[in-house]
């Protein structure tokens, strides 16, 4: 396959340049869910009694998304990207969505980081094998999306390793929340 033929993620992306773009609007609108996320649970686990654990865990995982974040938006700065539209839209149902999981306790707290996780896993493998189409022309920004892409990984190895499958209801919220993170990164890359 060469790099024209790059699998694009709609017959709108014309160019590599078109789909790098994109990558970057829905890996930045990504990161930015995921800090709504873990900062809406802290705010409900971090001066709850008896939460002092999971609250550092969340702050450990917040501030590697914080830090995924922070270099997406210095790629979208750099490379004059806009920013996904939706925005506002992801600020208010991430925050929703980390306020919910943790309300309902550790373990859906947990759940929800699982799911997320696990889609975001995929996503990004499949912008490597895109970007290894290219060569050594987006190295930079494939070794950082495997970075993540590992850093992410090991989120969901600590939420399996502390209980997300015990979730009350595990398989629809799990299920819900892996289907919210389809859509979203759909969106993003175009909206």
């Amino acid at each position: 396959m060469s790099i024209d033929n790059i699998k694009t993620a709609s017959p709108q992306s014309q160019s590599v340049v078109g789909r790098i773009k994109e990558m970057i609007r829905v890996d930045q609108a990504g990161e930015y869910a995921a800090v709504q996320i873990y900062s809406a649970q802290l705010a409900v686990f971090k001066h709850a009694p008896g939460k002092t654990r999971i609250a550092a865990d969340l702050e450990h995982m917040a501030e590697d998304e914080q830090r995924h974040l922070k270099r997406f938006n210095e790629l979208a700065a750099e490379r004059k990207v806009r920013p996904t539209a939706f925005n506002p839209v992801w600020h208010v149902a991430s925050y929703a969505l980390g306020a919910a999981t943790a309300l309902m306790g550790e373990k859906a707290a947990h759940a929800c980081t699982e799911a997320v996780e696990d889609v975001i896993e995929g996503h990004y493998k499949h912008q490597i094998e895109e970007l290894e189409l290219l060569g050594d022309r987006e190295k930079d920004l494939k070794d950082t999306i495997i970075q993540f892409r590992d850093e992410e990984i090991a989120h969901k190895e600590h939420a399996l390793a502390n209980g997300a499958k015990e979730a009350p209801g595990y398989p629809v919220l799990s299920g819900i929340i892996r289907a919210g993170c389809r859509l979203a990164i759909r969106v993003a890359e175009k909206v």
